[in-house]
């Protein structure tokens, strides 16, 4: 093997542990960024929930029961 030919992959390899190390970086932000989505999504749910209910409330407390079935 010459010499160029051991610069060659010797710089090869050196591209390639950056590349795995930007991957790894990548999959690190994939990985919070769906636990932080996960979240919002549960927080979503439960202001979803919480509005439909108060809704609710407001519809009945508008509508009361007519007399006879009181």
């Amino acid at each position: 093997m010459t010499d160029e030919t051991a610069d060659q992959i010797q710089k090869l390899e050196s591209h390639m542990a950056e590349l795995e190390r930007q991957v790894e970086q990548l999959n690190e932000v994939v990985v919070e960024q769906s636990r932080s989505l996960d979240k919002l999504k549960s927080q979503l749910r439960r202001i979803t929930d919480t509005i439909e209910n108060q809704e609710l409330d407001r519809i009945k407390s508008t509508n009361p029961k007519p007399p006879h079935y009181q």
